[in-house]
């Protein structure tokens, strides 16, 4: 599939604005629509993510996803907003967790076993989506960095209760030890659309849990 920086986009008034036309489409599947261009954005991140592959992926003419979505970057965020949705979320796996040892160590199975699926791109939409940025997406890099930092904060928050439970030793580092998983996660995502293995990504993620210090 051919790719086409936002910027190329033909007949655009402005980089990633979607052409305005009159009317509404007849007949549009807006969940369908939305699910094929999160697939899309997945796959090929978001500046490389063209109109035409919106359009040819979702077989509609462009007005359609105008009159529906607003433009490519709606478009674009509300896909994000379906991924990070899922069945099962970080904030579930971190609230489920009983210590911040085992929510970080189900963050990265978790990635491991997403970034790895059958049915969907490798690796992880927004890692994806936020490597392939320019400085003319600020607007989408600061959105991804904030959902990113989002889960972070979560994390550090059940390490810190760990902390103070017990399980881990007073002295260990609670915002090195949750930056440190985000960062095997982003790792993980580069490894997995490279085609790295579930199984290798698996023990990566064990390798990972290693540095974690033992409580005394």
């Amino acid at each position: 599939m051919t790719t086409t920086n936002v910027g190329e986009l033909s007949h655009s008034p402005k980089s990633g604005q979607i052409p305005r036309k009159k009317g509404r489409p007849l007949s549009f599947d807006r969940e369908r629509a939305l699910h094929q261009a999160m697939l899309l954005f997945w796959r090929h991140g978001y500046e490389s993510t063209s109109l035409n592959d919106l359009t040819t992926a979702l077989n509609v003419p462009p007005s359609s996803i105008y009159a529906v979505f607003k433009d490519k970057k709606s478009l674009f965020l509300e896909s994000v907003a379906l991924y990070v949705s899922g069945p099962i979320t970080s904030k579930m796996i971190i609230d489920d967790a009983q210590t911040g040892f085992e929510a970080a160590f189900n963050l990265l199975k978790a990635a491991a076993v997403g970034f790895t699926g059958a049915d969907t791109p490798a690796g992880c939409l927004l890692a994806t989506s936020a490597i392939s940025c320019s400085n003319a997406a600020s607007d989408v890099q600061n959105a991804l960095a904030a959902i990113r930092l989002g889960v972070e904060a979560q994390l550090l928050d059940k390490i810190e209760q760990s902390i103070l439970q017990g399980s881990l030793p007073k002295d260990a580092d609670s915002e090195a030890l949750a930056a440190h998983t985000l960062a095997v996660i982003q790792g993980l995502s580069t490894l997995a659309r490279d085609g790295a293995s579930r199984s290798k990504l698996l023990k990566i993620a064990e390798t990972a849990m290693k540095v974690w210090p033992k409580s005394t």
